[in-house]
């Protein structure tokens, strides 16, 4: 497998033959109605004409290139326009790595090494942040969550629990002293449960990160152009200093950037090393530029929402049904479906499976991605489906 996520698809991975709006078709001609959307960047669906049009525009003209372009820039204007507070854009290929540019920017902004983050939330796999995400051993310590991790990669990596503004406030007050240089924050917690911060905390995180010199760094890999156009930035009216974007920024091509203040992104220009061969290439820039022209257009957020909305009623109605504990969450065309602790053994995993038989395709992890291509009907399948799926997975418990 390319990843070892896809892996844990069930009942096994698909191998899929083609794929248009939000529906993919396997190697057998089986039909689905997709609510993986590649894990999160089909913000516009699968194929969609106008990104797929751009892109077949670009092929014949340049593919890698190793030079400056047109894209390049005018890419950029158009996403730094969607991100209150952005000022300047740097390339790079995905949210793992533009993690690390940040990260080497606040370093460099700051003057100091250490880096807070908050316990379950995901930052990329690289060993520096990959800690405390599937299970932490308690304290601010970092704890490692893979073998042939690098255990000295999270020597300056402190962690705390989201939205304890107490526990921010305590640990910042010491920022100067303990080499803390960068608060590294998924606002809305995307890849842990989908939780929204609580009334003032990032306004509490920024004001405490002015306080005592810390660059605030908003990752919002999975909440760009989904949580609103202009991701939590937007949404909950707090500017960060750096904010990382990813996955819905290209519209299923393979592109990240860092976007924040022009004085750190700048510092480029003064000595800290930005690289990346496949780095704002034509071709993931065309797909960027027509992802960006689709997402302007009007009502396309007022779209997304209500789908999105339509889907999360329909799935509360459908779990109500059943004597299982769910809990279904949804930020923009973000949703979490939670299956709740209680004294049977968790059947989740098996629902997706069983999903699979009607035609619905979902993450076990529970995480649910909305694109402009779904509809209300689809809403209804899916939510038909868990209906079907929970009469199955029950009577074979029993």
């Amino acid at each position: 497998m390319s990843s070892g996520l896809r892996a844990m698809m069930q009942p096994h991975p698909l191998f899929i033959d083609h794929a248009r709006g939000s529906r993919m078709w396997d190697i057998d001609g089986n039909e689905y109605v997709d609510y993986v959307m590649g894990w999160g960047p089909l913000v516009a669906g699968h194929s969609h004409p106008r990104i797929i049009s751009a892109v077949g525009e670009m092929l014949p003209r340049m593919q890698m290139i190793g030079m400056g372009h047109r894209l390049e820039y005018e890419a950029a204007e158009a996403v730094v326009a969607a991100i209150p507070g952005a000022e300047k854009l740097l390339w790079s290929n995905s949210g793992t790595e533009a993690v690390q540019v940040a990260l080497r920017l606040a370093r460099a902004a700051s003057g100091r090494n250490t880096v807070v983050k908050f316990i379950n939330s995901y930052h990329g796999w690289h060993d520096s942040v990959f800690a405390s995400v599937a299970y932490h051993e308690g304290g601010e310590a970092a704890t490692m969550n893979s073998l042939g991790q690098n255990p000295h990669a999270i020597d300056q990596l402190l962690v705390l629990p989201f939205n304890d503004i107490d526990a921010v406030g305590e640990l910042l007050a010491d920022a100067a002293a303990r080499d803390i240089g960068a608060v590294l924050l998924d606002p809305v917690q995307s890849n842990s449960g989908l939780y929204a911060p609580v009334p003032g905390f990032l306004e509490k995180v920024r004001e405490l990160c002015d306080e005592h010199g810390v660059i605030l760094i908003f990752d919002q890999v999975i909440a760009g152009f989904r949580v609103a156009h202009g991701g939590a930035t937007e949404r909950y009216g707090v500017e960060p200093d750096l904010s990382v974007l990813g996955k819905a920024i290209a519209g299923g091509f393979a592109q990240a950037a860092v976007v924040g203040r022009a004085p750190i992104i700048d510092l480029v220009t003064q000595g800290v090393f930005h690289a990346g061969t496949y780095n704002g290439n034509p071709i993931a820039l065309a797909a960027v530029q027509a992802t960006m022209d689709l997402l302007n257009e009007p009502r396309t957020f007022e779209g997304l929402d209500s789908v999105a909305s339509g889907l999360r009623t329909r799935l509360v109605d459908a779990f109500a049904e059943s004597s299982r504990p769910f809990e279904v969450r949804r930020i923009g065309s973000l949703l979490a479906i939670d299956e709740q602790a209680g004294d049977r053994p968790p059947i989740w995993s098996d629902l997706t499976g069983e999903l699979v038989n009607h035609g619905i395709l979902a993450l076990p992890s529970g995480k649910v991605f909305v694109s402009t291509e779904h509809t209300h009907a689809d809403s209804d399948r899916f939510a038909e489906g868990i209906r079907a799926a929970l009469r199955v997975v029950d009577a074979a418990a029993v």
